[in-house]
């Protein structure tokens, strides 16, 4: 894939625009947002993801379309348990929900920081080191593996990070906005949102670990590794608050995306056997394995991803009639 140094400016140029606009926006006005608004600019962003893969379908090639929408997909599936731990991080630090959004912007531009990082040390790890893709793929199962097991969330956000935070800095109870420190009788005292920005930035640390491997095993093109990346993150925000009900009732989205995972992981191995170079695998020569084409690797996240979605609904909607049958009183008691 060709890309010009006009397409890189003019993509670069649109993310920092659209993360400008949201500073500004939230900076002068921070709010709860209404369920219109947060619909409306999701739309918005799914849109423009979806005209963009239609112009790389259309300019570069239909093979590089269905990479970008498998990536972006993966990605935005990896974005939706992201929000899991966002929920638990607002949730254990007690944040105004004035002050939610902003917190969620920091953390959304630390996860673009992060993942840009990564793009780039696993753009030059591919071309230096084609046995790279063996080590992508073991990782992405071993996750996939500990992901399945462990399908609840800690309900603490306190990692290690922010206990040493709390146990060597002053801090105080008040809120200030994004303001990380303030000053009391002289003294600077660490505020609860730089405790939040730490929880926050942690987790964004480690769902990168994750997420680059896997996109990297759907395409090796660094500019739709971050344009997908780019794409599943700027409309995060916005499902949160549309959301956050849901996301509590998608039970089953870890063990979905343990099987998205699991399978881009074989599919990494299987391409690291048909490039092989490593002299103890077949004396150094390609192995003959079959490849997985990426337009059934867009089937069978898709697929999985509607299985794991319509699953999680039926299975809190049983366990919801149940709780209403074994407690037939309390229906009536909480409409009085």
């Amino acid at each position: 894939m060709h890309v010009t140094q006009f397409e890189w400016i003019i993509t670069l140029g649109v993310t920092i625009a659209v993360l400008l606009f949201d500073v500004i926006v939230i900076g002068r006005r921070p709010h709860e947002p209404s369920k219109r608004e947060t619909a409306t600019y999701l739309t918005i962003y799914v849109g423009l993801a979806v005209v963009f893969g239609l112009w790389v379908w259309l300019f570069h090639g239909s093979q590089f379309g269905l990479e970008f929408f498998a990536g972006w997909l993966t990605e935005y599936s990896l974005s939706v348990d992201n929000l899991f731990i966002f929920l638990i991080i607002m949730a254990s630090f007690n944040v105004p929900k004035i002050y939610q959004q902003q917190a969620l912007l920091v953390g959304i531009i630390l996860a673009l920081v992060f993942r840009g990082i990564f793009i780039a040390l696993g753009a030059v790890a591919i071309n230096q080191f084609s046995w790279v893709f063996y080590v992508f793929g073991a990782f992405l199962v071993y996750t996939a593996i500990n992901l399945a097991r462990n399908t609840k969330h800690d309900d603490d956000a306190e990692n290690v990070v922010v206990r040493l935070a709390r146990r060597h800095l002053k801090l105080t109870d008040r809120w200030e906005g994004l303001r990380l420190w303030v000053k009391d009788n002289g003294k600077r005292l660490v505020t609860p949102m730089f405790l939040v920005i730490v929880a926050l930035g942690t987790t964004d640390l480690l769902f990168a670990l994750d997420s680059i491997p896997a996109i990297y095993g759907l395409t090796q093109q660094p500019y739709l590794v971050f344009t997908a990346n780019v794409f599943a993150l700027m409309g995060l925000r916005q499902l949160y608050f549309l959301l956050a009900d849901l996301l509590r009732r998608l039970v089953y989205l870890s063990r979905g995306l343990a099987f998205i995972l699991a399978f881009i992981g074989v599919k990494l191995v299987l391409h690291a056997l048909h490039e092989n170079k490593l002299p103890f695998i077949n004396g150094g020569e390609h192995v003959p394995v079959p490849q997985i084409p990426t337009l059934l690797s867009l089937g069978v996240i898709i697929v999985t991803l509607l299985v794991t979605t319509v699953a999680s609904l039926y299975k809190t909607r049983v366990n919801d009639v149940k709780k209403d049958a074994e407690n037939p009183g309390k229906e009536a008691l909480d409409s009085t």
